[in-house]
C-alpha cells in the first residue's frame, strides 16, 4: 500500500535549501517508512543522487568504500585515493562523500539509510571518533545529505553538527485521516473500519499495512473484522509476530545488558508504567543498576518515559511481548485473548462502542 508523505518531503526540502544547506536526519521507529521514503526521494533525483543502505554495506572500511565508489561512478565522478588499511579507507571515504560530484560537476544528494552503522568502524585499528568526523566532513561539503535512522534518542546524541543540533526530522505515526484515505483509495470496501484500523496499529505504517492486507484477504474469504485479523497477524509465524520479533531482537542487541534489559521489558509488558523504584522491585536489582537498564534501553527506543514512570514505546511490540517472551509458544487461545485485551484497551477509550452489545471494532 503507497502511502503519501508529501508534509514530510517538503520538510526535508527545506532543509536542504538552506544556506548553508541543513543535514535532514529522519528517525522513527522499526516500520515507520524511514527507507521507503529515502527510496522515493532517491528516485525522484535520480542521475543526481546516491542512496546507501549503511546497515548492509558497512562490514569492513576498506569493502564500504568500494561499495560508495561504484554507486557514485553511476551518477558523477570522485577523488580516486589508495586505502591501504582501515583508517585510510575510512578517510577515503569521507573523501568521496565531500567531494564526489555529478558528470557535469554539479552536487550530489546522497541518502545515508542507518548511518548510525557507520560507528561499528571504530572496532577496526586507528578507526575512532566516526560520527563526530562524517558530521564535520558532510557540514563543509558541498553536496546534499539525507540521513535515517531507526535510534531517535541515539541520533540526538551522536549526530551533533558544528552549527547546531541536528535537524531531526521525526517520521509521525499516520493520522487518522491519512488512514482513512488510504484504505478509501486501496481497500474501499474496508472504509468503515478505517477507525478500528488506526486504533489498532497505532497509526504505524507497517502495521497499518498488514493489518489492511489482512483484511483484504479475509474480506475475499468471506469477510471479517480488525480484531480477527491482529489475532491471525500474530499467530506463530504471522507477519506481525514474526515483525516484531526482529524488532525486539535489533533493538536488544543493539543496547548493553542484553539478559537484564530483556527482563526489565517483559516487566513492563505486564504492567505500565512503572516507576524506577517499582521496576527495581520487580527485577530484584538495586534503583542504582536499574536506572543504567533504563537508560540503556531508552537509547535504542524501547522505552519512554513520562512523569518520571516507564512504559514500552511501541504497544503492539508489547503485545508480542506478552505473547512470545514464554518458555513455550502461545496456543491459539492466549492469542486470542491477549489480542483481544489489546483491542479493548485501544478502542473503548475512543468511544468506538455505539451502544450495549456492541463490539467497538465490529462492521454494521
Amino acid at each position: 500500500m503507497t502511502l503519501s508523505r508529501a508534509t514530510l518531503e517538503r520538510r526535508i526540502a527545506l532543509a536542504l535549501e538552506q544556506a548553508p544547506p541543513g543535514i535532514p536526519i529522519l528517525v522513527g521507529a522499526c516500520g515507520c517508512g524511514r527507507t521507503t521514503l529515502l527510496r522515493r526521494l532517491a528516485d525522484r533525483r535520480r542521475g543526481s543522487a546516491v542512496y546507501l543502505d549503511v546497515e548492509r554495506a558497512a562490514t569492513t572500511p576498506e569493502r564500504f568504500l568500494k561499495a560508495l565508489s561504484v554507486a557514485v561512478s553511476a551518477v558523477g565522478r570522485h577523488p580516486e585515493q589508495e586505502a591501504g588499511n582501515a583508517r585510510a579507507a575510512y578517510e577515503a571515504t569521507l573523501a568521496v562523500l565531500g567531494h564526489a560530484t555529478g558528470h557535469a560537476g554539479q552536487p550530489i544528494t546522497f541518502l545515508l539509510d542507518e548511518v548510525l552503522e557507520l560507528k561499528t568502524f571504530e572496532s577496526f585499528p586507528a578507526v575512532r571518533d566516526v560520527l563526530p568526523s562524517l558530521v564535520v566532513a558532510l557540514g563543509r561539503s558541498a553536496n546534499r545529505f539525507i540521513l535515517a535512522t531507526r535510534f531517535t534518542s541515539r541520533a540526538r546524541r551522536l549526530l551533533v553538527v558544528e552549527n547546531g543540533p541536528p535537524i531531526l526530522v521525526p517520521v509521525p505515526n499516520l493520522t487518522p485521516l491519512e488512514v482513512a484515505e488510504a484504505i478509501g483509495r486501496t481497500e474501499p470496501s474496508c472504509s468503515d473500519l478505517a477507525p478500528a484500523v488506526h486504533a489498532l496499529s497505532d497509526g504505524r505504517p507497517s502495521y497499518f499495512t498488514a493489518l489492511c492486507d489482512q483484511l483484504a484477504a479475509m474480506d475475499r474469504a468471506g469477510g471479517g473484522d480488525p480484531v480477527s485479523a491482529l489475532v491471525a497477524l500474530f499467530a506463530p509465524g504471522g507477519r506481525l509476530a514474526s515483525q516484531c520479533a526482529a524488532s525486539y531482537e535489533l533493538r536488544l542487541h543493539h543496547a548493553r545488558g542484553y539478559g537484564a534489559l530483556k527482563a526489565i521489558v517483559q516487566i513492563l509488558a505486564d504492567e505500565e508504567p512503572l516507576t524506577l523504584t517499582e521496576v527495581a522491585r520487580r527485577l530484584g536489582r538495586t534503583p542504582g543498576s536499574t536506572r543504567d537498564y533504563l537508560s540503556w534501553l531508552e537509547d535504542v527506543d524501547l522505552v519512554s518515559a513520562e512523569d518520571k514512570r516507564y512504559g514500552l514505546a511501541d504497544p503492539l511490540l508489547r503485545l508480542w511481548v506478552r505473547l512470545y517472551c514464554r518458555p513455550s509458544p502461545p496456543s491459539e487461545d492466549d492469542v486470542a485473548r491477549e489480542t483481544q485485551a489489546y483491542a479493548m484497551t485501544r478502542l473503548a477509550p475512543r468511544g468506538m462502542s455505539s451502544g450495549p452489545g456492541r463490539q467497538p471494532w465490529a462492521r454494521t
